[in-house]
């Protein structure tokens, strides 16, 4: 079913809703979660509340892009999840190490996570990503926005973890340069 039909369900307030977005979008929501939590049970949870969330907000908003509208709920959910578990105990995986690794070119703040959510900010970030070259862009993103570990980044794209390495590192190196030179203070 394409997106755009199954929004007007949303928009109908049928249940089957749900489960279309079930279908064409679990997987891919539960693979965000996953890579943030490092847990089935609480990456289904997350996916469950992002679906509910959906419900919730349509109507009135309707996404242009359901998928990235999706993607950014279960990140969000994700998120906040680790930091509850997080504040018990620094957990393992991938989020610690991708917010360490930004630290040094995100602007300071009481944590990353908001931060990355203001829009002057996300403008800049969008700007900067337009910057990059494809490959360094989808390695950019596979990294920070869905938290892939550097393994998985260079079995995707059949290269060496050093080739991801150096790539991340001189995006960061250029990030860092761009929020400095636009005045965020690092």
């Amino acid at each position: 079913m394409e997106d755009k039909q199954i929004i007007d369900l949303y928009w109908r307030r049928a249940e089957t809703a749900i489960s279309e977005t079930a279908k064409k979008y679990g997987r891919y929501c539960h693979s965000i979660a996953f890579n943030i939590l490092h847990s089935h049970e609480d990456s289904e949870e997350c996916v469950n509340d992002t679906f509910f969330n959906a419900w919730r907000t349509m109507p009135p908003q309707r996404p242009s892009k359901f998928a990235a509208f999706l993607g950014t709920i279960t990140r969000h959910l994700s998120l906040n999840r680790w930091e509850q578990y997080s504040a018990e105990k620094r957990g393992c995986g991938q989020v610690p190490l991708v917010l360490e690794e930004l630290n040094d070119c995100i602007p300071a703040s009481e944590n990353v996570e908001q931060v990355v959510d203001d829009l002057a900010l996300t403008e800049l970030l969008n700007r900067f990503l337009g910057t990059l070259s494809t490959d360094s862009r989808k390695i950019f993103m596979r990294r920070y926005w869905y938290m892939n570990t550097i393994k998985e980044i260079a079995k995707g794209y059949s290269m060496s973890e050093s080739k991801v390495k150096m790539s991340l590192f001189r995006s960061r190196n250029e990030l860092k340069q761009l929020l400095e030179k636009e005045g965020f203070d690092l």
